[in-house]
């Protein structure tokens, strides 16, 4: 058995230990893979464990002996799931890791957009403080999340639990409900998608990216939301259209974003978001605790052995 991990440095940069799948059999180990070498690295395996690295049909027809993919994430985008079916190549997943970890980094941005800590912290190591003729100062307008409407689209796990932790600062939710029906339903208010567009003060993305959620928040939609409204993205880059968030954060037609996901990472020069008026940007973090990383690896280990044992879980 040849398992090949082919870009662990997401997960793993040094403070994990890959042991658990070594008892398997034979493990090799990839910080990162480019382009030119996903397959030569991925021929003769059995077993494939992938973050980024994108799996399509072409390369499966190409790796007659690979029968499992582990996707150390819960996102498995980059990987051709129905080509996987037809090449008889199960493909796992790893849900719920991380939920605590994404929900609670979405109020952190929400925190930050409200207060600018980090930018207050800065002026006073600039000394802005100690030149105050006040004994407080600040920029912009501080801002109170009690009593304002929490919009969330995508109400799994993520969704949910940041809206526990957004009720616990007196605010009010409004969700779109999910495929799987409205969930503690006494607690949230329903509605569809463009009303609540419409009505939320802070609107926060956690959907997974599908075709269907490609472009979700566009120009359109975009318009529809209350003038300085804010957006939160911890989802995926692409299902929202950035240059039409840009501008509306130019024009003022948007209080603020904070976004820890891009259409392109890393991104490229003229990314529209990093530098747009009142946008945070952050480097795909949310996920990143450490406990939450481990619970992956303690997952994808599990999947990897209930797929040896003919009874796989997680399923994608």
């Amino acid at each position: 058995m040849k398992i090949v991990v082919m870009d662990g440095h997401g997960l793993n940069p040094g403070d994990l230990s890959w042991a658990g799948f070594e008892r398997f059999g034979e493990l090799v180990v990839h910080e990162r893979t480019p382009d030119e070498l996903v397959l030569p690295r991925a021929k003769g395996a059995d077993a494939l464990l992938v973050n980024k690295t994108v799996i399509d049909a072409a390369l499966l027809r190409q790796l007659p002996e690979l029968r499992y993919i582990g996707v150390l994430a819960t996102g498995y985008n980059t990987v051709d799931t129905a080509a996987c079916r037809a090449h008889g190549v199960t493909v796992t997943n790893v849900p719920a890791y991380g939920t605590g970890a994404v929900a609670q980094y979405t109020l952190a941005l929400m925190l930050e957009l409200c207060h600018q800590i980090g930018h207050h912290a800065q002026a006073v190591r600039a000394g802005r403080w100690a030149k105050s003729p006040d004994y407080c100062f600040w920029d912009g307008r501080p801002m109170l999340l009690e009593g304002r409407t929490l919009g969330i689209i995508g109400f799994g796990r993520i969704g949910v639990a940041t809206a526990k932790l957004a009720l616990a600062f007196g605010m009010k939710v409004l969700a779109v409900p999910s495929r799987s029906g409205a969930l503690e339903a006494e607690h949230f208010a329903y509605a569809e998608l463009d009303e609540v567009v419409a009505r939320a003060d802070f609107l926060s993305l956690s959907c997974p990216l599908t075709e269907e959620t490609r472009g979700l928040l566009n120009r359109e939609r975009i318009a529809k939301m209350k003038r300085g409204a804010f957006v939160i993205n911890t989802s995926r880059g692409p299902v929202i259209d950035e240059t039409a968030l840009a501008e509306a954060l130019e024009s003022g037609a948007l209080g603020g974003a904070a976004v820890d996901v891009l259409s392109q990472e890393p991104p490229v020069d003229g990314s529209p978001l990093i530098g747009a008026k009142n946008a945070i940007v952050t480097p795909h973090i949310a996920w990143a605790a450490d406990s939450a990383r481990q619970k992956l690896m303690d997952i994808a280990v599990e999947n990897f052995a209930a797929f040896l044992a003919g009874k796989p879980q997680n399923v994608v």
